[in-house]
């Protein structure tokens, strides 16, 4: 495994980087989900991926998140998708890319189709997650909770082992963010994958990323029993395959 690489984005900012360099004409570029970070399962296997194949890749760590300066209190979608594009515009410069989003990291895979048309070339979401803010959160809080997150400007959800400190600024930056009532007239490869006992995040997000793209190519894999991670090797191993058929299409192999 390569050594992480950080990238100055700001006079004090820095993002850290997974980053393999293979001279290709190609880059696959992993997204992290909401308060991840580019050390997990997945990140390491598509690095594993792109090196077997000789592919250039990217995971990029948005500010506030894993080793990545910054306060996650103070991101929103609209920063992270700006860490993003300034992290591919460095990096990627006028190659062409294939996103990989993981949950949120699908949302803001989406909002990269603003600026960079003609370079995105293939779309995979894993247990995508798109506005998730406000219909999964936002939604779902009773007045209690909002009363709360709107005089303290945050609150904290607890969910399983993890506690999740929520801002009002995030969830209101979410609303400027909507993804799911655009058309994208890209005929592009676009396979959402998503695990069938996925508790966190529901399959009908997958369903209508789908729905809005033109592609002729388009697929939706419903991994039985999955979770909403997908980080297992059995998991892992399906993924890569519908990756590598992304590829094929593409004629980069």
């Amino acid at each position: 495994m390569s050594k992480f690489k950080f990238f100055k984005i700001s006079k004090y900012r820095k993002l850290r980087l997974l980053y393999s360099n293979n001279s290709s004409k190609l880059f696959i570029i992993f997204l992290h989900g909401f308060m991840s970070d580019i050390e997990g399962e997945k990140p390491k296997n598509f690095y594993r991926f792109c090196k077997k194949n000789k592919i250039d890749f990217l995971a990029i760590e948005y500010s506030g998140h894993g080793k990545s300066s910054g306060n996650f209190l103070n991101g929103n979608i609209s920063k992270w998708t700006n860490d993003v594009k300034i992290s591919i515009k460095k990096i990627v410069r006028n190659k062409n890319f294939v996103l990989i989003g993981s949950s949120m990291g699908t949302w803001l895979s989406l909002n990269q189709f603003k600026y960079f048309k003609k370079q995105i070339i293939g779309l995979m979401g894993i247990g995508s997650a798109p506005e998730f803010l406000e219909n999964l959160m936002w939604k779902k809080f009773n007045k209690k909770q909002k009363n709360e997150i709107i005089k303290k400007g945050i609150i904290k959800l607890k969910h399983g082992e993890y506690e999740y400190p929520i801002s009002h600024q995030l969830i209101k930056d979410g609303r400027k963010n909507k993804v799911l009532n655009k058309k994208y007239d890209f005929n592009i490869p676009v396979v959402m994958i998503h695990g069938t006992e996925d508790e966190v995040v529901p399959v009908r997000y997958s369903r209508k990323i789908i729905k809005i793209f033109r592609s002729k190519y388009k697929k939706l894999l419903l991994i039985k029993k999955g979770d909403h991670s997908l980080s297992e090797k059995k998991y892992l191993r399906k993924i890569n395959h519908e990756l590598y058929n992304i590829i094929k299409k593409l004629k980069f192999n």
